[in-house]
């Protein structure tokens, strides 16, 4: 009896699924019967404190140089980005024994993402496009062309998608296909919502880009660093390492950063000019009322061994404050969504393409709501709501022909002529 209870021990569920788990599968031992496993507790903290240090100095250090490079290759950066995003979101439904059995059907998924994308960024970079080519007569008509009939190219490339995907159903595997179908739409949803106002954000001045995405980086290493010193008191069970002291630690010091960090970057050109086209040649441009210096007097109760009597604050640097408030309470929303979706799938990150941190997609759960958010107070509360000469021109550019431009120029000129005929 007791030989056969010591054969039968290795076949239990448990033992099964200690040899089938994945590498990116929550270990068991990683929570605490309470639920909870704080960073505090962990005894192996400092050697993952090191790896995610690593791999942090990389992160920002090439974010940096990107940064430098100018708006285009910070778009590129954001198309590479939602190309890693969208192959782990693919990877996380993947099954390897229905694939052998439908060839092509992941260059199918990758037929949907890239259609999305000529449909996203072609309708934001249209001005752009536009605007860089007008000194050629043949690329300014052949942009404009494209232009016009981009909807009717990305919606054909969908309908032979759609036909493609018909085409290709075998039986006995209908529900896989279409599960596969509809998570396909769902991850282009995800990774798209945020792309427009994420490039939007970027030709209206880097500042609107890179400020938003430095308070997130610099929310989640304050959270981690005040988690990993002082954290006791769990937060939420849908992340059991996130703790109230991380919590409290990081929105004081986002606040404090984005006060800070607005009056450093407002002071740069290079950040806060808008693009108005495609080239890569730096930017000078008047930087308008928010980003002008206004100085206040400090109290004079302060001593006199004080060294400064004045201090500059740039407008800016209360929006700044708006977007700090978000990033602080609102933005972590996006990674607890993001904890209760890996907890639902049973795993412990999107993938592992950075050391220490899991994947692309671990990174930018935050990000992605942030982005949206930034975009829609720029527009609401920092864009002047009136037109401006060069909104009208780019408009008149954009929609008519040159004889109707034309026309509108002799037409402009006869109104101008009468005007100053009737003053005299």
């Amino acid at each position: 009896m007791q030989k056969d209870l010591s054969s039968s021990a290795p076949q239990t569920p448990t033992g099964r699924v200690r040899h089938r788990r994945r590498s990116n599968e929550v270990p068991p031992e990683a929570t605490k019967p309470n639920g909870s496993h704080l960073l505090i507790d962990d005894r192996n903290k400092y050697k993952s404190m090191l790896i995610r240090a690593y791999s942090s100095v990389w992160m920002i250090g090439g974010f940096a140089f990107i940064i430098y490079m100018g708006h285009l290759y910070i778009w590129a950066m954001v198309v590479v980005i939602q190309i890693f995003m969208a192959r782990e979101l693919f990877n996380l439904l993947r099954r390897a024994h229905e694939d052998r059995h439908l060839p092509g059907f992941r260059l199918l998924n990758w037929h949907f993402f890239f259609t999305a994308v000529l449909f996203v960024y072609g309708r934001i970079l249209s001005q752009q496009l536009v605007n860089t080519v007008t000194s050629d007569k043949f690329l300014y008509q052949l942009v404009s062309g494209l232009i016009k009939y981009q909807m009717v190219i990305c919606y054909f490339l969908y309908i032979a998608g759609f036909m493609w995907f018909i085409l290709t159903l075998k039986k006995k595997m209908y529900k896989y296909q279409f599960g596969q179908y509809a998570w396909t739409h769902m991850i282009l949803i995800v990774v798209f919502t945020q792309s427009s106002f994420t490039v939007a954000n970027i030709f209206e001045g880097i500042f609107w880009f890179l400020l938003p995405a430095s308070l997130i980086v610099i929310n989640d290493i304050a959270a981690y660093f005040f988690g990993f010193f002082f954290g006791k008191t769990p937060l939420i069970k849908l992340s059991p390492k996130k703790t109230w002291e991380g919590f409290i630690g990081a929105s004081v010091t986002t606040m404090i950063s984005a006060f800070v960090l607005a009056n450093i970057m407002g002071r740069f050109r290079w950040l806060t000019c808008p693009r108005k086209d495609l080239s890569t040649g730096w930017l000078s441009c008047d930087p308008g009322p928010l980003f002008k210096p206004e100085y206040h007097s400090l109290p004079e109760w302060l001593p006199q061994w004080f060294p400064w009597k004045e201090i500059s604050v740039l407008p800016v640097q209360w929006h700044a404050l708006c977007l700090g408030l978000f990033a602080s309470i609102i933005a972590p929303f996006g990674g607890f969504f993001a904890s209760g979706f890996k907890r639902a799938f049973k795993i412990k990150d999107f993938g592992d393409s950075i050391p220490g941190h899991g994947g692309i997609t671990d990174r930018m759960d935050c990000q992605m709501v942030m982005a949206v958010f930034a975009y829609i107070y720029h527009q609401s509360f920092v864009v002047p709501q009136n037109f401006s000469v060069e909104m009208i021109l780019d408009q008149m550019l954009r929609n008519l022909s040159v004889e109707e431009q034309l026309a509108l120029y002799m037409k402009l000129g006869q109104i101008f002529q009468e005007r100053q005929f009737g003053e005299i």
